[in-house]
């Protein structure tokens, strides 16, 4: 007997440890420009309170003038972002699934596309219970072919947090890095061990890469979780973002080289950029790697602002044969592929990269990525400051004993 529930605790061991951890994420080729904020807030964040009258909204283009049938459907999710154990029926009020009737056609666009929405909570959908939720986006009513992912957030402010920004950090002082100090302030609710039923999760500009997950406090109370001088919380400094704006086709906004018409797609061509390594701060108004869409004089950018292929281009006398440089910002949801891969053209002595992008304004920087690794760098190309403004957003989550979820019951942005 002791031998099968081994067994079977191995078993169910490799299930849990092979769960995917979601993020917003397109995983059809013909799918752009996926966001998730809330409705009517260009860049938020995307969390919302519960029973709050804010919504979520999950808005995408497909690149066609043929209308596709979409649906969704909503899952729960543990502070890991793995799908948590409880059923759709505990999570939410109404159904979990559903389709989008959302949707109107780019018009007098070289790219055709048709944009799609939907909106959390609504007349069908209300959340019951605080935490991450996974909204899975597929075609047909298959859910074998999904084209999406949306990631958000449901919180129920049970605790207030209060954090701060140092470069005087446990490994140098004012040089390369930050250090985030915080406390949790619970007093108006009991932990009974915050060890295992408080869980933190730290994000840095909204980057995955080098997210910080199940810190532990250095100094606890009954009313009071601090996080102080914890080498986990060091992060690089990195710099200001870079940006461009490709709002006209007519006025080259900032960063913009030229804008010119290859029949049948406009090409924006960004000026040259070149490597901050090792140059001194220089402060830059950046929007921490975020980008807006905006068709000059047009409301109805969502229809009406089109596509067109920027082209990223950053010299340098020799590659690096030690790993690869990518294009980092919410433009291609801090992701680390293909897409956005620096390649090194020894003609020119520069990597370059084409990016297909819709107008607007974008914010972007270059991180290296050594073999082997998954985290991103920003040394090598742009430099790490400790002066740097970042945004820091911490993410309380709490499963008492006993419990089946994590409840997300404080969130707090740090600059």
């Amino acid at each position: 007997m002791k031998r099968l529930l081994l067994v079977c605790f191995f078993v169910a061991t490799l299930c849990v440890s092979a769960q995917e951890h979601y993020r917003t994420m397109p995983l059809a080729e013909n799918i752009k420009t996926l966001q998730v904020g809330i409705d009517g807030q260009k860049l938020s964040l995307p969390v919302i309170r519960l029973d709050d009258t804010d919504r979520i909204c999950v808005k995408f283009d497909e690149m066609s003038h043929d209308r596709k049938n979409y649906y969704y459907s909503i899952r729960h999710c543990n502070a890991d972002w793995t799908l948590s154990n409880i059923t759709e029926m505990e999570a939410i009020d109404g159904s979990s699934t559903g389709t989008i009737n959302d949707f109107e056609s780019s018009f007098n666009t070289t790219f055709l596309y048709t944009h799609y929405a939907i909106r959390f909570p609504n007349d069908q959908v209300k959340f019951k219970i605080s935490g991450n939720y996974r909204v899975t986006i597929y075609e047909d009513n298959n859910p074998d072919k999904v084209v999406a992912v949306a990631c958000f957030s449901v919180v129920e402010p049970k605790v207030s947090i209060e954090g701060t920004i140092r470069g005087n950090t446990d490994m140098e002082i004012n040089r390369r890095y930050q250090q985030i100090d915080f406390s949790v302030d619970n007093s108006r609710f009991p932990i009974k061990d915050v060890f295992s039923e408080l869980k933190i999760l730290i994000r840095q500009n909204g980057r995955c890469d080098n997210q910080v997950l199940g810190v532990q406090p250095s100094y606890t109370t009954s009313s009071k979780q601090s996080y102080v001088n914890n080498r986990a919380l060091i992060f690089e400094g990195g710099n200001e973002y870079r940006n461009f704006d490709c709002s006209s086709i007519y006025t080259f906004g900032n960063g913009v080289d030229n804008i010119k018409y290859h029949a049948p797609y406009y090409h924006a061509t960004l000026l040259p950029d070149n490597s901050r390594a090792g140059k001194p701060y220089e402060k830059i108004e950046d929007a921490n790697g975020r980008f807006v869409i905006n068709l000059q004089n047009d409301e109805a950018d969502s229809v009406n602002a089109d596509y067109m292929f920027v082209h990223f281009t950053i010299p340098t006398e020799k590659p690096f044969f030690d790993g690869s440089l990518y294009v980092l910002g919410d433009l291609n949801y801090n992701l680390f592929d293909r897409s956005v891969r620096m390649e090194y053209n020894a003609q020119h002595s520069a990597y370059e990269q084409t990016v297909l992008l819709k107008q607007g304004g974008y914010n972007y920087m270059y991180a290296f990525v050594k073999k082997g690794e998954t985290s991103g760098s920003l040394q090598p190309m742009e430099g790490s400051l400790w002066q740097t403004r970042n945004e820091y957003v911490i993410y309380a989550y709490y499963r008492g004993w006993g419990e089946r979820y994590d409840r997300l019951i404080g969130m707090q942005v740090v600059e």
